[in-house]
């Protein structure tokens, strides 16, 4: 790959563009605010303005329900041979761009798991995606050329191409992202409810819990609608986990002897050890790069 442009120039567009140039790769930056792309290139990350000749690959990097929109506009202005996405969401865009028209055999839809709570270009880093998952969505009319230009992107970012069908994409973010982020916002918001010397004795924990709340909430307003199904099929399930554990708590209070108290204590001692095995069967964080290149296996039915 030697050249890319990279369409919204927020956190993880500009973190991509960090990373790209930093292999030596030229980049254009194009936003719809153009003081947002200066400052993304005032970072190094490129330059702003469209390319006179098409470049390698554009990576669309907007909110799910833009990519769409942003797709079909430059590949009818020949921005690019390929394009890829990088929307947490793959089911929507994928379903709108059919719809819209686009030439789905040279886009791949893609999600890099690696972000941060803030947000725009001057939270951005080239190492954001380092020992990250890099997923990829191809559909069946994608040209094999688009995959592996995608999967070359994600490698010069030093992140691990996997290659998902759509709706299991967005089932596996549900839960290991999108619901994390609403219950973390949700606990948040019960602080507005804390006096000032409540609050004074929060420590690390409180903050650890509550980081993810800190996310622009009109993005992830956007991405939580865009995975409506998917999110709200796990939150009915926690919530039903949060309605044992407080009918076990209130029972708890008003228990008439040992054996009352230690069978509501024991529902208790149940959700705190699932919690503990839930939480060791997240596989350990790497930084290491990505590995040597391989051929991409797209299974099939993606």
């Amino acid at each position: 790959m030697r050249s890319a442009a990279v369409v919204g120039t927020g956190l993880i567009g500009t973190s991509i563009a960090l990373a790209l140039r930093g292999r030596g790769v030229t980049i254009h930056l194009i936003d719809a605010d153009p003081e947002t792309a200066r400052a993304a290139a005032d970072l190094g990350a490129g330059v702003t303005g469209t390319p006179r000749e098409p470049v390698d690959l554009a990576v669309i990097a907007v909110p799910p329900r833009h990519v769409a929109a942003a797709l079909r506009q430059h590949q009818r202005d020949g921005l690019a041979h390929d394009f890829t996405d990088v929307a947490s969401i793959k089911e929507l865009p994928q379903r709108e761009a059919a719809q819209a028209g686009c030439d789905l055999t040279r886009y791949v839809g893609g999600h890099p798991m690696g972000g941060r709570e803030q947000s725009g270009p001057l939270a951005s880093r080239g190492d954001l995606f380092h020992g990250r998952p890099w997923v990829l969505t191809p559909s069946a009319h994608t040209w094999t050329r688009t995959v592996e230009r995608a999967r070359e992107l994600a490698e010069l970012c030093g992140a691990r191409p996997v290659v998902m069908a759509h709706a299991e994409h967005d089932r596996a973010v549900a839960l290991t992202s999108h619901v994390p982020h609403l219950v973390s916002s949700l606990l948040a918001g019960r602080l507005l409810h804390g006096d000032p010397s409540q609050l004074a004795l929060a420590g690390q924990g409180l903050q650890d819990i509550t980081r993810l709340a800190a996310g622009n909430a009109d993005l992830w307003t956007d991405i939580l609608s865009s995975n409506a199904v998917a999110v709200a099929d796990i939150l009915v399930g926690f919530s039903e986990d949060l309605d044992r554990v407080a009918d076990a708590l209130r029972r708890l209070s008003a228990a008439d002897g040992p054996e009352q108290r230690r069978a509501h204590t024991d529902r208790l001692t149940t959700a705190l050890v699932r919690g503990v095995q839930g939480r060791a069967r997240i596989p350990l964080r790497t930084t290491a790069p990505a590995p040597s290149r391989a051929p991409v296996a797209v299974p099939r039915g993606v």
